[in-house]
């Protein structure tokens, strides 16, 4: 019998300390470090007011998320060919011709603030969800991306579901402690958990934090199931992890690809991993030997609603096992938001766009109705419907949710030993190295 997972030492011996974000005055600020505080992070923030520095450069370490590689085409008025633009005027910074805005902005930092969180598991009861367990490492997304439904969570903090939830993001450092506090319980029982639901457990910081790859060594080390779902190529750097996990049944993870078009791809996820990137992690983990799934989420009408066979054939190709898609949600705040963006980028169609999603939502721009809120309602939510099963029966594919019954929680092995609980707000602070004996 396997020995359980062991830290006498605690939580510090056993995953080192993330690094803090230095000052903006600390004058030992080295370029290379810290680079989630040091950069001109202007890219894919005021989606409608600052196009001009909306895809400027990012001051970051090198890092494949595939726009490296990307030539932008645009169509000739003449001959119908596709040529490659010369210079596309969003990634260099300048001004498109038609544009109104004529200053540029100052530049806009990502602030990551620790947070010491006080739980970390948040448990449902929804119907339409496979899973009753999540965890989040983050609140706040780097990706931006316009639809996030997660957007509004940032009003509960006083903050701007907009660009603070961009750009400031809060990192739970004790996460990990948490989570083995959580695992050590007699009283828990093991049950798959999915990481990156609300916020990418992938996004730019983790890349320091490395605080989704201490949860992932919790996952590995008592042998409990885990499911990831992502945007970023971040994920490949924790194959060492996940590979095995999966051999035992213990692990899959799922790409979200909303289209293939990567000009369509930068304006809604700007700071995310290019399409073409995303099918390359699909290729890395399915050959890992790890079950991966693509999510085709969310579903825009006539904005990426035309690409969903081809994410689906493309994903399939590169070696997704199974599939998934939700129409987009617009709950509070992010409805505004996303009228905004699609004012600014698609004029001709936005009107057209709403009332599409409305037809979906009863009338009204966001519908939360279990069961109904991932794919909607009515009769042009019933023809996506057939389009994606239609397509999944032809590709020989299911749907992702199966996933999640396969995973085995048999093989959990309780940790055997703990560093002293942390001190509270109220009561006296537990001695000192003092370990909780589970046996």
């Amino acid at each position: 019998m396997a020995k359980p997972p062991n830290y006498p030492h605690g939580i510090a011996a056993a995953f080192p300390k993330s690094p803090e974000p230095p000052k903006d005055d600390d004058p030992t600020l080295t370029p290379g470090v810290y680079l989630h505080r040091q950069q001109v992070a202007r890219k894919g923030r005021g989606a409608v007011t600052n196009l001009r520095g909306r895809y400027e450069t990012v001051i970051r370490e090198e890092f494949d998320d595939g726009w490296q590689a990307v030539a932008f085409m645009e169509t000739s008025d003449d001959t119908g060919d596709q040529v490659a633009a010369a210079e596309d005027p969003q990634m260099t910074g300048e001004y498109p011709a038609n544009a109104e805005n004529t200053e540029a902005l100052p530049p806009l930092k990502t602030i990551v603030t620790t947070e010491r969180a006080k739980s970390i598991i948040s448990r449902n009861t929804s119907p339409d969800l496979p899973f009753n367990q999540s965890l989040n490492p983050y609140r706040g997304c780097e990706h931006g991306c316009i639809y996030c439904f997660a957007r509004p969570s940032h009003s509960y903090l006083g903050l701007s579901p907009g660009l603070d939830f961009e750009s400031r993001l809060f990192a739970k450092t004790n996460a990990p402690e948490l989570l083995l506090r959580e695992f050590a319980r007699p009283a828990y029982v093991p049950e798959t958990i999915t990481v990156g639901i609300n916020t990418d457990a992938y996004q730019p910081c983790e890349r320091e934090l490395k605080i989704t790859r201490q949860l992932l060594q919790i996952f590995h080390d008592c042998q409990h199931p885990v499911a990831l779902i992502t945007k970023s190529s971040l994920i490949e750097r924790d194959i060492d992890l996940l590979a095995p996990m999966a051999a035992r049944g213990q692990a899959i993870a799922a790409v979200t690809i909303t289209t293939l078009d990567p000009k369509m791809a930068r304006t809604l996820e700007p700071r995310a991993a290019t399409p073409t990137r995303r099918l390359r992690v699909i290729r890395t983990l399915a050959e890992a030997g790890i079950p991966v799934s693509v999510s085709i989420a969310p579903v825009i009408p006539f904005v990426t609603e035309p690409d969903l066979e081809r994410v689906l054939e493309a994903a399939i190709e590169a070696g997704a096992s199974s599939a998934g898609y939700i129409v987009l949600r617009l709950p509070w705040e992010v409805s505004p938001l996303f009228r905004q963006w699609l004012q600014a980028h698609f004029p001709d169609r936005a009107q057209r766009v709403m009332n599409r999603i409305q037809d979906m939502r009863g009338g009204k721009d966001y519908d939360a109705s279990f069961a109904t809120r991932m794919h909607g309602t009515g009769v042009w939510a019933d023809l996506l419907r057939q389009r994606f099963d239609n397509a999944c029966r032809r590709l020989g594919v299911p749907h992702r949710n199966r996933e999640y019954a396969r995973l085995d929680t048999s093989q959990f092995r309780r940790p055997v030993s703990l560093p002293s609980a942390p001190e509270q707000a109220s009561g006296k602070a537990e001695k000192a190295g003092r370990q909780m004996d589970l046996f």
